[in-house]
């Protein structure tokens, strides 16, 4: 085997580079060569609905996963494989062997970070982790908005914000592209619900597509250049996401000049054309076989490729975006794998925990004090066993396996993989480590009045609440399931130092929350979350988690009180109008006048932070300075936020910048944040441009959306600008 220079930042090529080399290996093809690589195949995992082990696959070939497409090894193009996905490198029974990969938190836990610069390492470490088990593209980058608190994948996206949302996912896409690895970015577009989502149609106003869901998406390209983009299974505005001309063509090739791959998702290509409207691979072929009853990009392409109705220019543009894509990150100049310090990314995944956990409530009962003999019950949510995690093809198996497994099961394609994941060690056995004086005392929650007993002889009462969620289900409301809203309100009404620690992928409702002393968003926090929940808890770690998503005090407050298609059976089209347009979350309630539970950007530290002296410049884009101080008396981390709040005299809500800044007490900072114009901006479909208006605006810098603390006006110049 020939031998390749180790892959790092210095060695990926140029763009211009990679263009070329794409065009000169794809020139030599054979045509059997080029229809090989815009196909990739399922791995085979014991007892899938796909079937048995596909005869395309190598039988020497031992880390199988989500993708394998052969190599042409006469002109140095290797094998591409991919793995699932943007948590870690999961394991659905694809290798018996694995001796397990690092489960991160959540992205939406990450998303709570507001920190790009600890989500690039978890890149980094992502990419580490496939590049030794020989994967060269990571199915990661999940930018897709929370519009719906409903939606069962809200866990593995970031945020409902676009900024955000962008920022974050551009920083993964780099860290795992520094290694060697392609990342795609996910899902284009508006994958905003599992319900019958092989068959959802979303419906929206394509100029707030712009301005929303489709701006993430751009700004995060521009900001990381991912190898590939990854449709979504859903149609938009009646047309598959994976076969949307305008879409793919017009807006993502053509006025943002994409020069990466568009690949499927697993079963998301029902005809051959898609390959005319912008689809270049057609991903997990066994999928569309099962549900379509058909490979489009097998016999069918070929035979439109031989009639004529496949140019062999779009053939040769297809496989030229799939060589540059692994060419411009050198996944084809691999040397020996990276050492690989799990005990370090153990470490990465502890401190994303620690700074994705939000303090929602905090009734002056925390941090519980550690050198005091408490009696502490421990009630609820599998405390004793481990921590959860979001189930589908984002679940990650941890180094030495699952604390355990509960199946729940379900409708459709995907019930079979809807589980309840622990992850050890169990925060009973963490609490009882930063709490060595207490004396701990555990209820499972399995009924109100057993809790109520435990809790009613204790000091204290930390509820743990759990609720799974994952790909192919939308949740039905907003409740905890297995009756534990029950369980919590008659802890609650039995001991009135009730603490409670939320470990769900969205928000929830909280009929029990006058009565607690404190709640703690955890989101699924990954493998080492239990220690990170008994450091909060504790006061080792000073909490700096602020909600990237809206809690609404109910769906009344929604634009979708009633989810449209819920409850139907497995294959029912449905239609999912997105009236709310680019007022998605904090932007929908600052347009409404709703106020919601806990508004984005909301989290709570046990120290102090005080904001002044704002300067604002305005012009073609706005600029603020300002200084943040830690007025408390103990160190901590904010996350200061600036906001648009008015246009020329129209209200509207956008966050415009943030920053993550960590201070002693008596510490200040001045912080400068500038505007992307296009956050300022409405855009014009008929033009296809950005217009910003002339006049005076107003901006506020606060601690979440709802929050403000100082604001200013600013002038804006008016122009038009594009894409």
């Amino acid at each position: 085997m020939m031998t390749r220079p180790a892959i790092n930042e210095t060695t990926t090529a140029s763009p211009n580079d990679a263009d070329e080399r794409a065009r000169a290996v794809e020139a030599q093809l054979t045509d059997d060569e080029r229809f090989s690589l815009v196909l990739s195949i399922l791995g085979h995992t014991p007892g899938s609905a796909t079937g048995g082990r596909d005869p395309r696959i190598p039988e020497d070939l031992t880390n199988m996963s989500a993708g394998y497409t052969p190599g042409i090894p006469r002109l140095g193009i290797p094998a591409i494989q991919s793995s699932d996905a943007s948590m870690g490198i999961t394991n659905p029974g694809y290798r018996p062997d694995d001796e397990g990969a690092t489960a991160f938190p959540a992205l939406i836990a990450m998303g709570s970070s507001f920190d790009p610069q600890l989500v690039r390492q978890v890149g980094e470490a992502i990419g580490r982790e496939a590049r030794m088990r020989g994967f060269n593209v990571q199915l990661a980058g999940g930018c897709n908005l929370a519009r719906d608190p409903r939606n069962g994948r809200n866990f593995e996206y970031f945020s409902e914000d676009p900024l955000l949302s962008a920022v974050l996912a551009a920083a993964q896409v780099n860290g795992i592209q520094s290694q060697g690895v392609v990342s795609t970015l996910k899902h284009y577009t508006l994958n905003c619900n599992e319900t019958n989502r092989h068959w959802l149609d979303a419906v929206i106003d394509p100029d707030a597509h712009r301005e929303s869901d489709l701006l993430t998406f751009q700004i995060a390209i521009e900001r990381s250049q991912p190898g590939s983009i990854m449709s979504g299974y859903n149609k938009i505005n009646g047309e598959y996401a994976g076969g949307n001309d305008h879409l793919l063509n017009e807006v993502l090739k053509g006025a943002w000049g994409y020069k990466g791959y568009v690949m499927s998702d697993w079963g998301a290509t029902p005809e051959w054309d898609f390959a005319l409207k912008g689809l270049d691979q057609e991903s997990g072929a066994q999928a569309d076989t099962l549900l379509w009853g058909k490979e489009p990009f097998t016999d069918e392409l070929r035979t439109a490729y031989a009639k004529g109705d496949l140019p062999k220019e779009r053939l040769a543009d297809m496989v030229r975006r799939i060589l540059r894509a692994l060419f411009a990150v050198g996944a084809d100049r691999w040397g020996p794998a990276p050492e690989v310090d799990m005990a370090e990314h153990n470490r990465l995944a502890l401190e994303c925990a620690r700074r994705g956990i939000v303090l929602l409530e905090n009734d002056d009962v925390l941090p519980l004090p550690t050198e005091r003999p408490l009696k502490i019950a421990v009630i609820g949510g599998y405390a004793q066993q481990g921590i959860i995690s979001g189930t589908g093809s984002g679940a990650v198996a941890p180094v030495g396996g699952f604390a355990g497994v509960i199946k729940i099961g379900g409708a459709g394609v995907m019930g079979k993989h809807r589980n309840l994941f622990l992850f050890p060690p169990s925060p009973l056995d963490e609490l009882k480590k930063a709490f060595p004086k207490a004396q701990f005392d555990f209820d499972p929650g399995y009924t109100p009045a057993e809790a109520a007993l435990t809790a009613k002889r204790c000091d204290v009462v930390i509820a743990f609440a759990i609720r799974v969620e994952g790909e192919g289900f939308d949740s039905a409301d907003l409740s905890l399931p297995w009756g534990q809203d029950s369980v919590i309100d008659a802890v609650a009404d039995a001991n009135p130092n009730t603490i409670v620690v939320l470990e769900t992928g969205n928000p929830v409702s909280m009929p029990w929350r006058n009565k607690v002393k404190a709640i703690l968003q955890a989101w699924y926090p990954g493998q080492a979350g239990a220690q990170a929940i008994a450091e909060v808890l504790s006061g080792k770690v000073n909490p700096s988690g602020r909600l990237p998503v809206t809690f609404p005090e109910s769906l009344a407050q929604h634009p979708r009180p009633d989810l449209p298609g819920l409850g139907t059976p497995w294959g029912t089209p449905v239609t999912i109008e997105y009236n709310e347009g680019a007022e998605i979350g904090y932007r929908w309630y600052a347009k409404t006048g709703a106020e919601p539970m806990y508004p984005f950007g909301h989290g709570l530290s046990y120290t102090a932070f005080d904001y002044r002296d704002l300067h604002v410049d305005g012009g073609d884009t706005i600029t603020a300075t300002f200084t943040v101080t830690n007025v408390g008396d103990r160190a901590g981390a904010d996350v200061p936020q600036l906001y648009l709040t008015d246009v020329a005299g129209e209200a509207r809500r956008r966050l415009l910048g943030f920053e993550r800044v960590e201070l002693q007490p008596g510490e200040s900072r001045e912080l400068s944040l500038t505007a992307d114009p296009r956050l300022l901006a409405r855009f014009d479909g008929g033009t296809g441009r950005w217009h910003i208006v002339a006049g005076s605006s107003k901006v506020a810098v606060g601690t979440s959306a709802d929050e403000l603390v100082l604001e200013a006006a600013v002038p804006l110049s008016g122009r038009h600008f594009g894409p």
